[in-house]
């Protein structure tokens, strides 16, 4: 939003401050915001961006509060398009699609005979699945050199004990916990892979980090995913089959022509997922709400968080 020439203010809630436009994340946990910003300002632009918990989980469990989000908005963010179809009709005509960017990251030189590295990278919690790529790899032959490398933190102290159980149960499996950013991107750099075992996303920001660094992923037909990568996208598993994901984890390692067709998949979605794309969206956006003759003038918009 600076880079579009706009005053930002990022908060944790709304207390009413003074702005030309607001742009809540999350219809649900945003919603109180939402609500206070359209009582004060019913004339001003007010986009929501929604998540994967509000389009997958929210929508259904707690609607009175997400739909009343839905229907104060101006527009309705998402990341991917087949997030649509989970709205009320009524409302589908307000859904953008802008894809999250991620910079490109360079590939490390595969060293021979060193073990193949397949990157899960998300917080250990139930809607993840996170020891999927775990269980799978228990079953590869005993002569694979593949180890699932896990970065993310855990969401109970269960999860926590959970993954330092796989550790010692499955020495293919490592977990380091949360970690900073670089070390995500160093990991995707020399990873053969990325796991994504998902039961629900509204659209990964890892799969545009797998492919900005041309990184194969495998990935659990979902919504959240098919929406990403596309419907003939030939990395998919059904979610929670162990057993499909372990035949896809041996071809990626010994079948080149099936891993070359991963890496063209995923190179062919990469223009998706640039800075100057997912900008240029943003920009249409705000000249869709905001006459022209204002987008001239720098502005304060709260974003709700």
């Amino acid at each position: 939003m600076r880079e579009l020439g706009h005053r930002v203010h990022i908060a944790m809630d709304y207390r009413g401050e003074q702005a030309d436009l607001m742009i809540a994340l999350h219809a649900w946990r945003s919603a109180d915001a939402i609500r206070d910003f359209r009582r004060a300002y019913p004339q001003r632009p007010l986009i929501v961006a929604l998540t994967g918990t509000d389009i997958y989980h929210y929508i259904d469990h707690d609607s009175v509060r997400t739909l009343r989000s839905l229907a104060f908005a101006d527009r309705l963010v998402g990341l991917q398009e087949l997030a649509r179809q989970r709205l009320p009709k009524r409302y589908r005509s307000k859904f953008r699609v802008i894809h999250q960017s991620a910079p490109p990251i360079s590939r490390r030189a595969k060293t021979r005979n060193r073990a193949i590295d397949i990157a899960v990278i998300g917080q250990l919690r139930q809607v993840k699945d996170p020891l999927r790529a775990a269980k799978a790899a228990r079953h590869l032959p005993r002569d694979s050199r593949i180890r699932v490398i896990h970065l993310g933190g855990a969401e109970t102290q269960r999860w926590a004990n959970a993954a330092r159980a796989e550790m010692k149960a499955n020495p293919r499996y490592v977990w380091h916990g949360e970690r900073p950013g670089a070390e995500v991107r160093r990991l995707l750099g020399r990873a053969q892979a990325l796991v994504l075992s998902s039961q629900s996303e509204g659209g990964a920001n890892v799969i545009s980090e797998a492919v900005a660094a041309n990184v194969p992923v495998l990935a659990s037909r979902i919504d959240g995913s098919v929406g990403l990568l596309g419907s003939d996208y030939p990395g998919y598993f059904p979610v929670g089959d162990t057993k499909a994901l372990t035949r896809l984890l041996q071809r990626a390692e010994t079948d080149r022509d099936f891993l070359s067709a991963l890496r063209r998949a995923v190179a062919r979605r990469a223009h998706y997922f640039t800075r100057s794309r997912e900008r240029a969206a943003w920009k249409l956006l705000l000249e869709e709400l905001i006459p022209s003759s204002r987008t001239r003038r720098r502005r304060r918009m709260p974003r709700q968080w």
